[in-house]
C-alpha cells in the first residue's frame, strides 16, 4: 500500500535539499530531453483528464474489497506518499481539496520501459495524471490500476514531512505547503469563501445593493487610525490607503442607495497580535430610516446566517474541539452601567477626569490621551471586556471618542453607538449615524485639533464629505465588521490563520 511507507521522519537539512533538488533539476531535464521518446514531459500543456479524484472516490464508494469496477477514468492528483517494490509500484494521490486515490503501477500492465521510467522519475510532489481501471485493493483502497501515466508537472523542490506538522510560522510563510499538508487549512479556505457566499446572500435577500468605493484616497477617514501613505505620480499628490470605507458609502446613501454594503480590504499602519493585521478584509453597510438597534440585529443576522452556512447550526466548533453558540437573542449592555457597576461606583459622561485617572491608577493601567471617553473605554476593557462569554453588544459610548456618531436621543454626552464582542474581541461596531451637517462639522473641527497636537490617529477635515451631507442623508444606522475576526469567532482560530497569505516580516 502507498501509504505504509512514508517518506524520512527527519525534516531534511539546507544542504539535502540542495542535492535533492539538483537530482530532480536532472530528471526535469530527461523529461524534457526524451519527451518525444517516453511521450511524457516536464510541464505539458493538456491532460486528457476525464474525472477528478472526488468525483472518481464519490461515484466508486460501494466497491467492494478486491473488485474491479470495470470502468477507465484519466485523473491527477499530486504524488503524496510512494513506496517502489519490483514488479509492482504503489502511490497516493492528492487533490486540491485533500481527498486521495491510490495508484497502481504494474509491469502487466504499463511494460518494463515506463514502469522503470515511472521509478526513475516520479517523486514526491509530483503532479501525475493517471489512466486505467477504477479497482479496489485486496485491502479495499479504492485505486487506479495503471495502464498509462505522465508527468503533469515536475515537482523542483521535496514537500515537507506530512506526518510533521508545520510550525505556525512555516505555516504562514509558505501557505501553499501548508494546504498541501493540513486539512485544516483547506477547510479554512472553504470556509471563509462560505462565510462570504453567506454575507451577500443575506443582504440581498434584505434588499442591500454591493458596491465598491476607493480604496486609494486623498483624505483619510472613516475611524480612527494611523493611515498608509504613499504618493501617486500621475497626479504629484499624497494618497492613503483607506483605513475604512464608510465615508464613501454615505455618499451613496446621500444619492439614494438606501441600502448598501462594502466587502473589501482596509489598510492601518498600526502593530500586529492575535486579532490585528495590517492589512484586513472589512464588511460596512448602512441602513437608512434605521438606527443603532436595527442594525444590531442586522449584524445578529448576518453572523448567525454566516455560522450556519459553516457548520449547519448555530452551534460552531472550534479548531480545538469546543463548542460556541451563536444562537439565541444576544445581551445587550450599558457601557456606563456595567463599568458603574464594576467600580462600585456611578460612572457618567459628568464624572470628572480627576476622578477617572485616580480609577487608571487604581487599576494600574496608563491612560495618555486628552479626552475622557478614553479614560472610560480603557477602564471598561480592562474590568469588563475579559468576561464576556456569550456574544454581547457594548451600547452607549462617551462621545468624545466618537466623531461620526449621533448623540444618544436621551443621555447627554452618549452616542448611540455598540460595540459587539465574541469570544473576547471585538468583532463589529455600529451606530446610529451623525447625519447633521452643521454637528459633523464642529465634531471634524475637534478632530482636527487633536491632529494638530499630534494624534496620528485623528480624522482630518473632509469638506467633499461634509458638502454630500448638506444635501441631506436620512437617519442611518451603520455597521463595520472586520471578515477576518468573523471567521475567527467562527472557527475559533487567529487571525493569520484565517487570512490566507498574511503580512509577515
Amino acid at each position: 500500500m502507498a501509504d505504509e511507507t512514508p517518506n524520512q521522519t527527519a525534516e531534511p537539512t539546507a544542504e539535502e535539499i540542495s542535492e535533492q533538488k539538483a537530482v530532480r533539476l536532472a530528471k526535469r531535464a530527461r523529461l524534457i530531453d526524451e519527451a518525444s521518446d517516453l511521450g511524457l514531459g516536464a510541464y505539458p500543456v493538456r491532460l486528457p483528464i476525464t474525472a477528478t479524484i472526488p468525483e472518481v472516490r464519490d461515484r466508486f464508494v460501494g466497491l467492494g474489497v478486491d473488485e474491479a469496477s470495470g470502468e477507465s477514468v484519466g485523473l491527477a492528483g499530486r504524488v503524496v506518499f510512494s513506496r517502489n517494490t519490483g514488479k509492482l509500484c504503489f502511490a497516493t494521490l492528492q487533490s486540491g481539496d485533500g481527498k486521495r486515490i491510490q495508484a497502481m503501477v504494474s509491469l502487466a500492465e504499463v511494460g518494463e520501459e515506463s514502469l522503470a521510467a515511472w521509478k526513475e522519475l516520479v517523486d514526491l510532489g509530483d503532479h501525475v495524471f493517471v489512466a486505467g481501471e477504477v479497482i479496489t485493493s485486496r485491502r479495499g483502497e479504492l485505486s487506479i490500476m495503471v495502464r498509462e501515466w505522465r508527468i503533469a508537472s515536475k515537482a523542483i523542490l521535496p514537500l515537507p514531512n506530512l506526518h510533521n506538522e508545520l510550525s505556525e510560522e512555516n505555516r504562514v510563510r509558505s501557505r501553499y505547503l501548508d494546504l498541501i499538508a493540513r486539512e485544516q487549512a483547506r477547510r479554512n479556505v472553504i470556509d471563509r469563501a462560505k462565510v462570504n457566499a453567506s454575507l451577500r446572500a443575506t443582504f440581498t435577500g434584505l434588499g442591500f445593493v454591493e458596491v465598491e468605493t476607493p480604496m486609494l484616497q486623498v483624505m483619510h477617514g472613516g475611524a480612527s487610525a494611523r493611515p498608509f501613505v504613499t504618493h501617486s505620480n500621475a497626479f504629484d499628490t499624497e494618497l492613503y490607503l483607506r483605513i475604512a470605507p464608510e465615508l464613501y458609502l454615505k455618499r451613496a446613501v446621500v444619492g439614494g442607495i438606501e441600502r448598501v454594503y462594502e466587502i473589501n480590504r482596509n489598510f492601518r499602519n498600526e502593530g500586529a497580535d492575535s486579532t490585528h493585521s495590517p492589512e484586513f478584509a472589512m464588511l460596512e453597510a448602512y441602513e437608512a430610516y434605521g438606527d443603532y438597534n436595527t442594525i444590531a440585529d442586522l449584524t445578529q443576522q448576518l453572523i448567525q446566517d454566516a455560522a450556519k452556512s459553516v457548520s449547519g447550526s448555530h452551534v460552531v466548533t472550534w479548531a480545538d474541539g469546543t463548542e460556541y453558540d451563536l444562537g439565541g437573542e444576544w445581551d445587550r449592555i450599558s457601557m456606563y452601567g456595567s463599568l458603574s457597576q464594576a467600580v462600585g461606583e456611578e460612572i457618567t459622561p459628568e464624572t470628572p477626569m480627576s476622578r477617572l485617572k485616580e480609577l487608571a491608577d487604581e487599576a494600574g493601567i496608563e491612560i495618555d490621551h486628552p479626552i475622557p471617553g478614553k479614560f472610560v473605554e480603557e477602564l471598561w476593557e480592562h474590568h469588563i471586556k475579559g468576561g464576556l462569554v456569550r456574544p454581547t453588544f457594548v451600547m452607549d459610548f462617551p462621545e468624545d471618542t466618537s466623531p461620526l456618531v449621533r448623540g444618544h436621543r436621551e443621555i447627554a454626552g452618549v452616542v448611540e453607538k455598540w460595540d459587539l464582542y465574541i469570544r473576547g474581541f471585538e468583532l463589529a461596531t455600529g451606530y446610529s449615524e451623525l447625519v447633521d451637517p452643521v454637528i459633523q462639522r464642529d465634531r471634524f473641527v475637534e478632530q482636527a485639533k487633536l491632529a494638530a497636537g499630534g494624534d496620528p490617529e485623528a480624522m482630518r477635515l473632509d469638506e467633499e464629505f461634509l458638502r454630500a451631507l448638506e444635501f441631506g442623508m436620512p437617519p442611518s444606522g451603520g455597521m463595520g465588521m472586520g471578515i477576518d475576526r468573523l471567521l475567527m469567532a467562527i472557527t475559533g482560530l487567529g487571525i493569520r490563520e484565517t487570512i490566507l497569505f498574511p503580512l509577515v516580516k
